[in-house]
């Protein structure tokens, strides 16, 4: 018996995984960086209802939401449909050297921006060095 397979399949089916499918939409890429004391994510979301995005922090988790959906229109017969719908999530875990209760967010031209500042705590600090008997006294 011969079994004949598709070439494309495995193509299909990685390529469905990085850009997502209509029933199940790719995850939203995410870049980050360290500005001084803040750390900057950028969140790709175009084509989204500002409305429709939800960020949480429970502990350590950071988590986004975004749902984008087609808009139907009478009469108007679709002839392409390549752009992922639906709900968009990503987690991301944070350290607990930052300060989620100062995050802030922003939402332009596609992109969410979240700000997250470096707590106070993991901030580097002086320690001084007092002098009594002899013996040196470290203080932090």
């Amino acid at each position: 018996m011969l079994l004949r397979t598709d070439p494309f399949r495995d193509l299909d089916r990685m390529f469905e995984q990085i850009v997502g499918t209509a029933s199940r939409p790719a995850v939203m890429h995410v870049d980050a960086e360290r500005d001084g004391d803040t750390f900057n994510v950028y969140f790709d979301l175009p084509g989204v209802d500002p409305d429709s995005i939800d960020v949480t922090v429970e502990r350590n988790v950071l988590q986004v939401k975004a749902q984008r959906q087609r808009q139907s229109k009478d009469g108007v017969e679709t002839v392409i449909s390549e752009r992922p719908m639906g709900v968009f999530s990503r987690q991301l875990l944070l350290g607990d050297t930052l300060d989620t209760d100062k995050l802030q967010a922003s939402y332009d031209n596609g992109v969410l921006t979240l700000q997250i500042p470096v707590s106070d705590k993991a901030k580097p600090r002086k320690i001084t060095i007092g002098s009594g008997g002899g013996r040196k006294q470290i203080k932090g």
